[in-house]
């Protein structure tokens, strides 16, 4: 972080960006769509998107997931792409996607 003294002043340009969990995220639609999950080094097991945006997901599971660790969803018509956990509570588990979704495709999805 830039420290300032005297009379200096720090333009607009010069601030350090936001930390992205500062930022706001993008709005989660609501779905019921059943999904396709894998974790590393396992096979496929069917799972339910409860929301879905751009950046992520939530889905109801009954497989152990753990915050941190990298898992694959593939949905309907769609190849594999890769998401990591980013909280558990209970049932429902919250994903990130390590590559946001194009808005087509998830307007796609969400037909």
């Amino acid at each position: 972080m830039a420290v300032i003294t005297g009379n200096w002043s720090m333009s607009f340009a010069d601030k350090e960006p936001e930390p992205k969990a500062l930022r706001p995220r993008d709005v989660r639609r609501a779905a019921m769509l059943d999904v396709k999950l894998r974790r590393a080094g396992e096979g496929w097991f069917s799972s339910r998107i409860v929301n879905l945006s751009r950046e992520g997901f939530c889905i109801d599971s009954f497989v152990t997931l753990e915050p941190g660790s990298p898992i694959w969803i593939m949905f309907p018509g769609f190849e594999g792409r890769r998401a990591t956990v980013m909280w558990v509570k209970g049932h429902q588990v919250g994903c990130r996607f390590d590559a946001p979704l194009y808005e087509a495709v998830l307007d796609h999805i969400l037909r």
